[in-house]
């Protein structure tokens, strides 16, 4: 799990990945911190998201998102909008 912390940590560069212990169902806490060490992310997230690269993928990319919203950068309906036009056929987002 520490290599895969890492792999988080450098790509939320400059925010910080903890991933806490497995619980009985083998979920796990991961919190994402900002450089004063506060927690601006949490959320729950199954073994294998972990290990499977595509899910970690997955998982990175919404984290980047919802980073960004935190950060005010990203507006929620801008996303809604987006993930819309991609609906439609013949649109290009």
């Amino acid at each position: 799990m520490e290599r895969i912390c890492r792999l988080l940590n450098d790509a939320l560069t400059p925010y910080q990945a903890e991933i806490g212990p497995a619980d009985s169902r083998g979920r796990r806490h991961l919190s994402v911190l900002d450089e004063h060490g506060l927690s601006i992310l949490r959320r729950t997230v199954c073994e294998r998201e972990l290990v499977e690269q595509q899910l970690l993928v997955d998982l990175v990319d919404g984290l980047h998102r919802d980073l960004q919203i935190a950060e005010g950068r990203l507006q929620p309906c801008v996303i809604a909008a987006l993930q819309h036009q991609k609906q439609i056929p013949g649109t290009f987002a």
